[in-house]
């Protein structure tokens, strides 16, 4: 059986996970192996790794590594300590691959443990463009440590053959995320607000804002502006707080005082979970912050989303994406524009770059099929580029 090992830090990452997992797991070929770590072990994150073993899965490893801190140095640290972790739990699993999502610091710590294992690594994700957070450089790091490369659309497929990787390993398979809104059962708006304690009103937004990690201590006065803006809306607000990011904390304390001096029309959550998160965006008339969701699900459910400042700056975006300063006088500007019908006719009509039909059933058949002898030594793919004398 070939052994298929799983590494999941995040609730929200989980989320899109989740059912290329239980494919793993209900084929008699494979043997699925989890490796939980980072925000999941942690109490004041909400113990997400709960969720996975609710859902009938068992985590093989945990892998402690976060500090209670959003410092350059906490941070640093805490992705030493992964390292530390996952030499532990990869020694002991000897996995024939790994598959990691995304672009996060505990996922560079899995890659780089990986590396030196000389383990091969399937990289979902890979090839977008983020130049206002660190995960940009994480991200593509993690592509030049890796051997199959899944991703969500044919200009990120050709970035990645750009950093050198071979083509025939290179997948354009479209978002996981949008594909598995497919298969789930969404919540009805009675069940959502029921489950989250909130009415949704005429005009409600979601709010995710996360500090925008290649800037220096910007978190405080760019999410005040947007406080500022939003004080001047009838708009009700279900905030999600930002991961274990450099000043994640700072905006995750400014959320609780705004609510707590708004809870006739606000609501803030550590995270929603996936199911809660996406049945709400059913419902809601527009997403405002920097999330990578923003992009890549909301377009999808026919709402805009406001796209503020440089966190996603550079990311294939469909029409209902508005992007705006991260000032008080754009941010404001930004909301009256997405309460427009002009724009909210245009959303519902928008294409989302990042659909692609059967993406988790290619993922599954690709890595329980790809021939893994000889994958670990890579040959660097040259781009012949063609210049006009």
């Amino acid at each position: 059986m070939r052994k298929i090992c799983v590494i999941t830090g995040t609730r929200a990452e989980y989320g899109l996970l989740s059912r290329l997992m239980k494919m793993i797991q209900e084929d008699p070929d494979l043997d699925l192996q989890i490796i939980a770590t980072n925000m999941h072990l942690s109490p004041e994150f909400g113990l997400t790794f709960r969720e996975i073993e609710n859902d009938g899965f068992i985590i093989n490893k945990k892998v402690e590594m976060l500090l209670s801190a959003d410092t350059s140095s906490s941070i640093a640290k805490s992705l030493g300590l992964g390292i530390i972790g996952f030499a532990d739990a990869i020694q002991d699993l000897s996995p024939d691959l790994i598959v990691i999502l995304g672009d996060r610091y505990e996922m560079l710590g899995a890659a780089s443990t990986a590396l030196f294992f000389q383990i091969p690594v399937a990289h979902i994700s890979g090839g977008d463009v983020t130049e206002g957070a660190y995960d940009d450089a994480i991200r593509h790091s993690i592509t030049k440590m890796s051997h199959l490369h899944f991703t969500t659309t044919e200009e990120y497929r050709n970035r990645v053959i750009q950093l050198g990787e071979e083509p025939e390993r290179v997948f354009n398979v479209g978002s996981i995320g949008l594909d598995n809104i497919r298969y789930l059962q969404l919540l009805s708006r009675e069940d959502l607000e029921r489950s989250i304690g909130f009415k949704i009103s005429k005009k409600t937004y979601m709010v995710t804002y996360h500090p925008v990690t290649l800037e220096y201590m910007t978190a405080r006065e760019q999410f005040s502006a947007l406080l500022k803006a939003l004080d001047e809306t009838d708009a009700h607000i279900i905030f999600t707080k930002p991961n274990s990011d450099s000043n994640g904390r700072i905006i995750a304390s400014m959320i609780d005082e705004y609510v707590n001096c708004h809870s006739d029309r606000s609501v803030a959550f550590t995270s929603l979970g996936y199911l809660r998160y996406l049945s709400a965006l059913q419902y809601v008339d527009g997403v405002i912050g920097n999330s990578s969701s923003g992009i890549v699900e909301v377009p999808s459910f026919g709402i805009p989303t406001l796209d503020i400042g440089a966190r996603q700056k550079g990311r294939l975006a469909a029409s209902s994406v508005l992007h705006c300063e991260a000032s008080y006088e754009a941010i404001a500007a930004g909301l009256s524009m997405i309460a427009t019908n002009t724009v909210k006719a245009s959303a519902k009509e928008a294409k989302n770059p990042y659909e692609k039909p059967n993406t988790t059933e290619n993922i599954w058949k690709i890595i329980k099929n790809y021939p893994l002898e000889d994958i670990i030594k890579k040959h660097f793919y040259d781009v012949k580029i063609c210049t006009d004398k």
